[in-house]
Formats: structure tokens, C-alpha cells, sequence
């Protein structure tokens, strides 16, 4: 039982596996800002098996100390009451709002807070400049996510977000024995993480483009073995394009958790894929990204931080992306292998390789 003398703060964030990651800086500054309290997170719980809860990233991390879920829409009044009954029982007067939501939904969001009594709320984004991605009138490039949230807790004292130590996952041994585990079939040989996603539409860069993809590399690269990271619905189209790659592959689709996939993709040379909560996964561990994007985000929004990742975004549709294009981000990876394997991993915002070509006026196409 704890003491009466511990404080509770709860943190208010809900979103898939990505929006969780881009948001470990904040849950970095709230551990650092409140070191001795009990840390709860508030969160919806997903009716999904593609959206990962927030607990399966940050839960075993020590960055939180446990979770408190409540239904996704539609809610009945039930849920709310029984939502309401449970932040009170924390005693918490203290909540860090760390949501990505309009103004009349945070409007809302704090009347109930309220009602729960929770006398102080850190983060709510109540002016439009911090509800809204900054852009760069000179480039039309807008501002990361990451730094969106970092300036909405400003009073909590500056987030870096190029600080490698704000994005640490804080793996554990177990997870990292799992990894060992599961890649045991490849001998230590060289892989690439590769992550159809799929989720959005407008994200899905459609398995037809992935098989081509996969069959015009592996005339090149077919020493090289493939591991496919994602939910368990992943694991039959997966499987179809894989059977395009003459190397060696794994199919771990459905079979790790979030934080295992971390461990997992560490050891790889690097991730290919959609814009996914897998690729923020690879980012954060360090490896660099391979990554298509479409008019789903304006770039730079959710590009990955980081060093040494290539990005091919089309904001007329993601299907425009041709398979040539992201075989040359490949090649170019794969030329600077030994390289890179030769200097410690940088975070940098300006080694962010973006394609030629896939932007016009060097920016956006529109």
C-alpha cells in the first residue's frame, strides 16, 4: 500500500505507438520535474490491435508507474463516472496534459479534470500557436511534433529534443533477451527492419510497390536478411512480400511487443518502411530510417529525428512514389554502411537526407 505521503501526478496522453514515442521527451522532463511522485498515466484504450496502448512503450520504463485506461468513443455515461471515480481515488491535485487536441475538446477535457480535483494542469495548449505545428514561411516546412509538445510544457523548464537522453526507452534486460531470442534464426547475420504499416490509407504505400521493391533488391543485396515488424494483422501481407527475397527473412509480425521490436531493431542496419510507429521505434533506438511518405503530414512534421535517414515524401499521393526512388535511398544506406558502423550514432537534424527529386521548389509536392 503507499504512503500518504507520496504524490500522484497524473499525465494526460492518448494516440497510437508513434504518437507515444514522439511524446518520451515530455515523459522524460515530467520524471525529471517530479522524481519522488507516483506517476500515472490517463489513456483511452484502443479498439484496435494495430493501435498500441501507451502503457506498452513507456510502462516498463520506469518513466511511469501505471495507467489508468477509459473506453474509446462512443463513451456512455457509465465509463465517465467510472473514469471519474478512478482519478479521484489517486488524490491527485497535479495533471501534465500532454494531448494533441482542438480547443473546445481541451476545453472539455479540463471542466472534467476539474470535477475530478485536479487543482493544477500543466500543458494544456489553450492558445492557437501551441494547438498548431509552427511552419516556416520561407520553406513551408513545419515544425516536429515533438518540439509542438516540448513548448506546450515550457513551464516545466526546456526539453531538448536533439538530446539522445530524452528519447531513451530505458530497455530492459528481459526485453533485450527476448530480442536475442527471436533473432537467434539469422546467426548474427546482417538484417534490415522492414515494416509494411498500412493503418491509414493514405500512408499505405501498397504491397504491389513493396514486392517490386523487394524482388529488384534482392538480385544485390540477397546476403542481407530481412525481419518484418508489426501488428499481428501484418503477418499474411508480410509473408506474401517476403517470399519475394531470395535471402534469408523473420516474420515477426504480432509476435513482440513494442518495446521488444526496440530491442530487436537495434541490432539492425537499418529500418525501410511507411511513416509507422515502427520507424519512431527504429528512431529511438538509433538506427537510421528508410521511410515513404504521403500527404497524410506536411513535411517535416513527422519526419524521424535523428541522423542519416532518407525520406522520400509525395504529398500528391504516396502511391507516386516509385520503387526506383526508394531502391536509390537503399543503395545510398547500404554504400554508407561501414561508415556509419564506424562513428557513434548523432542526432542531427540537418543529416536528414531528403530525397532528389521527391520534392518541388525543394520542399513539397503538391
Amino acid at each position: 500500500m503507499r504512503s500518504c505521503n507520496v504524490e500522484t501526478v497524473l499525465i494526460f496522453r492518448i494516440g497510437s505507438l508513434g504518437d507515444t514515442i514522439v511524446a518520451l521527451p515530455c515523459f522524460h522532463q515530467i520524471a525529471r520535474s517530479f522524481p519522488r511522485a507516483r506517476r500515472i498515466v490517463i489513456t483511452a484504450s484502443s479498439a484496435s490491435q494495430k493501435v498500441a496502448p501507451v502503457e506498452s512503450v513507456v510502462g516498463n520504463s520506469g518513466l511511469i508507474h501505471g495507467t489508468i485506461y477509459f473506453p474509446p468513443p462512443p463513451r456512455k455515461l457509465h465509463d465517465l463516472w467510472t473514469l471519474h471515480r478512478c482519478i479521484r481515488q489517486t488524490a491527485a491535485t497535479t495533471l501534465i496534459y500532454v494531448a494533441d487536441r482542438n480547443l473546445v475538446s481541451t476545453l472539455r477535457d479540463l471542466c472534467f479534470f476539474r470535477s475530478c480535483g485536479i487543482r493544477h494542469i500543466i500543458g494544456a495548449p489553450l492558445k492557437r500557436d501551441l494547438r498548431h505545428l509552427r511552419k516556416n514561411p520561407l520553406t513551408d516546412v513545419t515544425e516536429r511534433e515533438a518540439k509542438r509538445l516540448a513548448r506546450c510544457l515550457s513551464s516545466l523548464g526546456p526539453i531538448d529534443v536533439d538530446d539522445p537522453q530524452m528519447w531513451d526507452l530505458q530497455l530492459q534486460p528481459s526485453e533485450l533477451r527476448v530480442a536475442d531470442a527471436v533473432l537467434a534464426p539469422l546467426r548474427g547475420d546482417d538484417f534490415i527492419v522492414v515494416s509494411l504499416g498500412g493503418k491509414d490509407q493514405m500512408k499505405n504505400w501498397g504491397d504491389d510497390n513493396w514486392s517490386t521493391l523487394l524482388q529488384i533488391m534482392a538480385a544485390k543485396y540477397s546476403d542481407i536478411g530481412l525481419v518484418f515488424i508489426g501488428s499481428s494483422d501484418e503477418f499474411d501481407r508480410s509473408a506474401v512480400v517476403a517470399a519475394r527475397w531470395s535471402g534469408p527473412t523473420l516474420n515477426l509480425c504480432g509476435r513482440l511487443a513494442p518495446r521488444e521490436s526496440a530491442a530487436a531493431m537495434q541490432r539492425a542496419l537499418f529500418y525501410l518502411g511507411h511513416d509507422s510507429g515502427p520507424m519512431h521505434l527504429a528512431t529511438v533506438v538509433g538506427i537510421p530510417c528508410i521511410a515513404v511518405f504521403g500527404p497524410a503530414n506536411m513535411p517535416e512534421s513527422w519526419h524521424p529525428l535523428g541522423a542519416r535517414h532518407q525520406i522520400i515524401h509525395n504529398m500528391e499521393s504516396i502511391r507516386e512514389i516509385l520503387p526506383d526512388q526508394v531502391l536509390g535511398a537503399v543503395d545510398k544506406m547500404i554504400s554508407e554502411i561501414p561508415i556509419r558502423k564506424s562513428h557513434e550514432f548523432q542526432w542531427q537534424f540537418n543529416d536528414t537526407q531528403l530525397i532528389p527529386g521527391t520534392y518541388k521548389s525543394d520542399i513539397v509536392q503538391r
